[in-house]
């Protein structure tokens, strides 16, 4: 009885929707037996019949992610919060108070104020603990991250007022902020790592990628550079604009870059315009198994056109070229129409299989197994994936990503289990901004020039018996002696470099750090120094 009820409702249901509006839009859409007619029938008999509520809007959401899901692992949809929030690092900005910060226990504490920001404005400092916003307590009260990013978050010219503790100052402090637009740079390191060579980092391409570049290549020539290490390791990419024109700085006028060709999409060229501004000097390029995308467009066209050398792993192979479209609610799908290729006609992107997003994304952790990240003579080529460079002649390999002239392998036996835990638990980062807090005014004072601290500073006994105690009361031990005699040299590396990142900026957290990486050995050995 209740299922002859249920068709009688059905079929009443079926009836109306014949002859409603819904009716003349699915026979827009399609006749009586088109699938688009199935899926939106499907939509409505749910909606009107299932036994419970639904979530019209979630129903819907999830049926598009779920034909998403059976397609490439790169066509994905975005609710309207998350177009936001992934745009915001590629757009080069964001509204807010302008500080970088980390949590130490459950206290914001300033790092640096963004320079010439609106924190630094009226007088925030380095030091600075954040413990009210809006007369609410953010400190002591259990608060997530993201709630404390979504109070000091806000739109251009409105006000927030900050409660500050300070080392030194008895009572709490008070500061009205006017949120500005706050750039987020993506030219993570721009420094001098030899004579004549200078290093820039790029941490993903955005619209003001290429800006700073040229900013970091003028900054870089004036310091007598000649010759250029560009690092691209763990760049995940970004804007295509952004990666043909960093390319272009470094090639001859009508050399392509890349080019993309798709099923229902045009093969279309990008090609040099000739007024790079670094067309002569030697270059490397540094990547790695998180190099994808736009930063392996930028490598593959500085290999194929022979402009200069690459030195690190087989870069990730992400080379599917995403079509954003936007939904009227402000959601989005970022639907995959093409495939990047590079100037020889290799395909970046690496082989997947419908449907299988899982496998995928593990294709890093299965390299490893596999020895490819340690033994470069483990990945074995066939003839058929064989291109050439078109200057020189050289062989590269199609197949799924770079793969680099000068192959680095991982070294496993740098980071130990031990170490990987004790990062893990935050308890590195956080003994380091406890010491920086509690010595701030004697770093300053004794290490007022970076060259200095670089060449003399060494890490204390005491803040590396911090670290190792907190582990010990977190029940994190090395398994033996020996283990922790590896150890020790890498953590007192990695605690200097952040120490140099709190006292400057990025340029010499990574100026202390590349010291001892063996991919940036590799390129001054390329480029004949060491």
């Amino acid at each position: 009885m209740i299922t002859r009820i249920n068709w009688r409702v059905l079929f009443c249901i079926v009836f109306a929707i014949s002859f409603s509006p819904i009716s003349a839009q699915l026979r827009i859409n399609g006749g009586d037996g088109s699938p688009m007619r199935k899926l939106q029938l499907a939509e409505v008999m749910i909606n009107n019949l299932y036994v419970d509520s639904v979530d019209e809007k979630k129903l819907v959401e999830d049926a598009i992610r779920g034909m998403l899901e059976k397609l490439d692992p790169h066509s994905t949809y975005a609710t309207p919060k998350e177009v936001k929030e992934l745009n915001e690092p590629l757009n080069g900005n964001f509204e807010g108070i302008g500080v970088q910060f980390n949590m130490i226990q459950d206290t914001l504490m300033v790092i640096q104020p963004v320079t010439n920001g609106p924190s630094e404005k009226v007088g925030i400092i380095a030091g600075d603990r954040i413990v009210s916003v809006n007369d609410t307590a953010i400190a002591g009260v259990k608060m997530s991250k993201e709630e404390i990013m979504k109070r000091l978050r806000g739109p251009k010219g409105t006000q927030v007022r900050l409660g500050i503790i300070r080392s030194g100052i008895k009572d709490k402090l008070y500061f009205t902020v006017v949120r500005d637009k706050i750039p987020v740079k993506s030219v993570d390191a721009t420094y001098m790592i030899r004579p004549g060579i200078g290093y820039i980092r790029i941490g993903n391409f955005g619209a003001q990628t290429h800006e700073e570049f040229v900013a970091s290549l003028e900054k870089l020539r004036m310091e007598g550079m000649k010759d250029l290490i560009l690092d691209l390791q763990e760049n995940g990419g970004g804007y295509l604009k952004a990666a043909v024109d960093i390319a272009d700085e470094f090639l001859q006028r009508g050399d392509l870059i890349v080019y993309t060709d798709g099923r229902r999409t045009q093969r279309s060229e990008y090609k040099a315009h000739g007024n790079g501004r670094f067309t002569d000097g030697k270059v490397v390029v540094l990547v790695d198994s998180y190099t994808a995308s736009a930063a392996e467009i930028v490598t593959g066209a500085i290999q194929d056109q022979d402009r200069g050398l690459v030195v690190g792993r087989r870069t990730f192979g992400k080379g599917l070229v995403q079509r954003p479209l936007d939904l009227p609610d402000g959601s989005m799908i970022r639907l995959t129409v093409a495939h990047y290729y590079t100037p020889s006609g290799r395909c970046i992107q690496k082989p997947y299989k419908k449907g299988e997003g899982k496998d995928y994304a593990m294709d890093v952790l299965n390299r490893l197994k596999s020895g490819e990240l340690t033994n470069a003579d483990s990945i074995h080529f066939v003839d058929s994936l064989k291109y050439e460079t078109l200057r020189e002649h050289r062989t590269v390999y199609g197949g799924g990503g770079i793969m680099p002239d000068y192959y680095v392998p991982l070294d496993t036996t740098v980071y130990t289990r031990y170490h990987r835990e004790l990062a893990a638990k935050s308890i590195v980062i956080q003994s380091n901004l406890r010491y920086v807090d509690n010595h701030r005014k004697e770093l300053h004072k004794r290490w007022q020039d970076f060259d200095d601290f670089k060449q003399n500073f060494e890490v204390p006994q005491s803040l590396v018996d911090e670290v190792l105690a907190e582990g010990t009361k977190q029940k994190i031990e090395p398994k033996d002696d020996a283990e922790l005699e590896k150890t020790l040299p890498y953590l007192r590396l990695q605690l200097k470099a952040l120490i140099a990142r709190d006292l400057w900026d990025m340029s010499e957290y990574f100026s202390v750090f590349n010291e001892r990486s063996e991919i940036v050995k590799k390129a001054l050995e390329v480029m004949g120094v060491i």
